[in-house]
């Protein structure tokens, strides 16, 4: 069995191994992930909890999750934003990049075991998802955040969003490549928006006052070497509290751990183990005895938000955080450039 990521003095690998262990928990018979009992479950959070349970070696449960969402994938290749646990649809919103993170699951899983026949059955679902996303496109080459039920759609790009659907349709190449299905137009479209990520901040809605717009143009891949170290420097005292953990948004104390685990992953991008360490020390604020993680934690009243909200989401990142320092199993470098 595949051994998780061991990181002496910051986290043991028997204490990831609780916290997949805590996910895989969660799973329903569908092989959905909700949030946490009883909790809604959107496709992107879902995916990264996939990929978590494979670090820790729970392919099984990873393998039924990606189930899930071939089995409830659209028939033009989307996914709703959030379903609840009886199967019905919480919220009908068409997020592209929600529906383009499977194309990273899937490269992952892939890296993780090796399994072809999973690879031939996703592949299909994949190439929907990513053909849909980019039909999102504008003239410039960046895609539209997303669209209602009824198809009118949103008139702007995400930034941070943008960023990681780059990096899937990356990804979903590889794929292709594995399968001897090359996508060139998917590669393109990847550097073209990856380039608009880096080069032309202008033509996303403004966000600066979500941390996610800070770290996770490096965290993808779509600034990288001495501009992304910048980046990351320029952005630490705005975002950064000491000892504590990344606060979602600029101007509240509000600290998630999910936040905190994937500036950890940015850091390793750019080479900065330690930082990278320390940020996945500062979540054990966030842990309890189970695995769980609390979601987010105010400072200095340490009150808990959402009120006592543990999220699957939340332990998935720690554990994916970790695995990219630890460089453990054979997806470590997923988003390493």
């Amino acid at each position: 069995m595949q051994q998780p990521p061991d990181l002496p003095g910051v986290l043991r690998a028997d204490e990831i191994r609780r916290t997949a262990e805590w996910i895989a928990g969660l799973q329903l018979d569908t092989g959905m992930i909700p949030w946490f009992p009883g909790g809604h479950c959107d496709p992107w959070n879902h995916v990264e909890t996939a990929m978590a349970l494979d670090v820790a070696g729970l392919h099984d449960a990873a393998t039924k999750a990606y189930g899930w969402l071939a089995d409830i994938q659209r028939t033009d290749g989307s996914w709703w934003n959030y379903y609840l646990p009886g199967g019905s649809v919480e919220e009908a919103k068409l997020d592209t990049n929600v529906c383009a993170y499977i194309a990273t699951g899937i490269w992952h899983h892939w890296l993780c075991t090796g399994d072809r026949a999973f690879v031939d059955a996703l592949w299909p679902v994949m190439q929907r998802s990513l053909d849909w996303v980019l039909s999102m496109r504008r003239p410039d080459g960046t895609v539209l955040w997303a669209r209602t039920a009824d198809d009118a759609p949103w008139d702007y790009a995400l930034l941070s969003g943008s960023a990681s659907i780059a990096h899937a349709l990356r990804c979903g190449a590889r794929v292709a490549a594995v399968l001897g299905r090359p996508r060139r137009d998917w590669i393109a479209a990847a550097a073209t928006l990856a380039d608009r990520v880096a080069n032309a901040p202008d033509a996303f809605e403004p966000k600066d006052r979500w941390a996610m717009d800070w770290y996770y143009p490096v965290l993808a891949g779509a600034i990288t070497g001495e501009p992304a170290k910048a980046r990351l420097a320029e952005g630490w005292d705005v975002f950064a509290m000491e000892g504590m953990g990344i606060r979602c948004v600029s101007d509240e104390p509000w600290v998630t751990a999910s936040e905190t685990a994937e500036c950890a992953i940015a850091h390793v991008a750019i080479g900065d183990l330690s930082t990278a360490a320390d940020l996945v020390r500062w979540t054990r604020a966030h842990r309890l005895d189970d695995g769980a993680y609390w979601t987010g934690i105010v400072y200095p009243t340490q009150v808990r938000f959402p009120a006592e909200e543990v999220s699957a989401y939340t332990g998935a990142a720690v554990i994916l955080a970790a695995d990219a320092i630890a460089g453990t199993s054979r997806s470590s470098r997923i988003f390493i450039p």
